[in-house]
């Protein structure tokens, strides 16, 4: 593989897809090795010749994994700037925190703390959104420690989740997931009730379930440069998600669209609140006033972000020119339809149900025009194609082990509604 010298370099907290997908667009781009540091091994990120892995245990103590940061940085001061990017909640919030520690020797693409603390709690997000006249799920906002009387102007089922994602890591108790999804009140009650015994402390969403399939959802990324003007804009209309309780709603099957007003919606939220760097919008599309429905701002590149860089676009792009280099940007919209997928084509066929999109499926895959971040030819040694391939087909396992659960417990909501 051919590598080239520059003034910089990534250094990536994280061990998944996101972590791959974020050292392959580097790579591309500028021909650049980059530091993965993950506090456990991983076989698609060790056995990579992109990447120099780093395995440190413990970096969920945040005080250890600052002081691993600091020495990091001191190793390479002097030698070349030090691009900071987390694949999690977790690592993106505590950069944020210790910006003024870290910030000596990191170049730290992300937002400041006073408003990470405003907007990713989705229920001060639903603020802003309304102010702006930006449509959103109706949202029943339960607070935790109080008297709540559950009554809201949408009907069952419902959709019940954390509005706060870094709170809610840590918090325990029976049946956790992601996202909810109950058919009356009194499961609603009962997950409710378990959750008050938790480490849980703040308010959670209930919800109206916007009908329609994974395929009703859409995925926005945007980049704000140092201005907080929006300069990039990519769509991406979700095929299919994954199902697995704790990966929920994670897109797994993407096709690149574009949609002025979608973009201009986000674009009016970006500049309000004066945003910097990569924004990640999950949308839903409701079919019953014809909406497209904000559900959430991740404020930093998501899990299937290679989307955009599949279609050519490639992300990492946008902060080098802006952060590193400090150039003007150009305002551009990512316009060329390609398939991002981590998960096999017969997949795919089998649970998207509308005819169009199989179709447009069938088509990019004729054509060529798919990007499945994991496999990067020029990085497929022996072994690593092992693992790569072994993921790959797994999806089988998993959609055909969740189908069977989803099943089984649709069958268990009918025999309630006999009984």
């Amino acid at each position: 593989m051919e590598f080239k010298e520059t003034g910089f370099m990534a250094v990536i907290l994280g061990a998944d897809i996101t972590a791959y997908s974020l050292a392959r667009s580097f790579y591309e781009e500028y021909k650049i090795k980059s530091l993965v540091v993950s506090q456990k091994q991983a076989k698609i990120i060790s056995e990579s010749r992109i990447i120099e892995n780093r395995v440190i245990p413990g970096l969920d103590d945040v005080d250890f994994l600052v002081e691993k940061l600091v020495e990091i940085g001191k190793e390479f001061k002097g030698k070349k700037q030090l691009i900071l990017m987390g694949c999690g909640d977790f690592y993106v919030r505590n950069f944020v925190d210790n910006k003024d520690v870290l910030g000596e020797y990191f170049v730290i693409p992300y937002i400041d703390k006073a408003l990470m603390d405003e907007i990713v709690l989705k229920d001060k997000f639903y603020e802003i959104c309304d102010k702006l006249g930006i449509n959103y799920p109706k949202t029943y906002v339960y607070t935790c420690g109080q008297e709540n009387d559950l009554k809201f102007d949408f009907d069952y089922p419902v959709i019940a989740k954390t509005a706060n994602s870094a709170l809610y890591h840590y918090a325990e108790f029976p049946g956790k997931k992601k996202v909810f999804r109950f058919y009356n009140e009194k499961d609603l009650r009962e997950m409710l009730s378990n959750l008050e015994k938790s480490s849980y402390d703040y308010k959670f969403l209930i919800q109206d379930c916007i009908p329609g399939d994974d395929s009703n959802m859409r995925v926005l990324t945007c980049y704000c440069d140092r201005n907080s003007k929006v300069k990039f804009a990519s769509l991406g209309h979700c095929l299919l998600e994954d199902h697995t309780p704790s990966a929920i709603g994670n897109p797994v099957a993407i096709i690149n669209e574009v949609d002025e007003k979608i973009v201009a919606d986000a674009a009016k939220f970006l500049e309000y609140v004066g945003y910097k760097g990569f924004a990640n919008f999950d949308i839903k599309y409701d079919s019953r006033n014809n909406t497209y429905n904000f559900f959430e701002i991740n404020v930093r590149l998501g899990r299937s972000n290679f989307y955009v860089t599949g279609s050519g676009f490639n992300t990492v792009k946008w902060i080098v020119d802006d952060l590193i280099y400090h150039k003007d940007l150009e305002y551009t919209v990512a316009d060329r339809e390609n398939l991002f997928t981590v998960v096999p084509k017969g997949i795919i066929m089998r649970y998207v149900k509308n005819p169009e999109l199989r179709a447009r499926v069938k088509r990019l895959w004729r054509e060529g025009k798919i990007s499945y971040p994991l496999y990067f030819k020029p990085d497929m040694s022996l072994k690593r194609s092992f693992y790569v391939g072994a993921a790959y087909m797994n999806q089988y396992r998993k959609y055909h082990r969740v189908e069977k659960q989803e099943r089984e417990a649709a069958k268990r909501r009918e025999n309630a509604v006999k009984d």
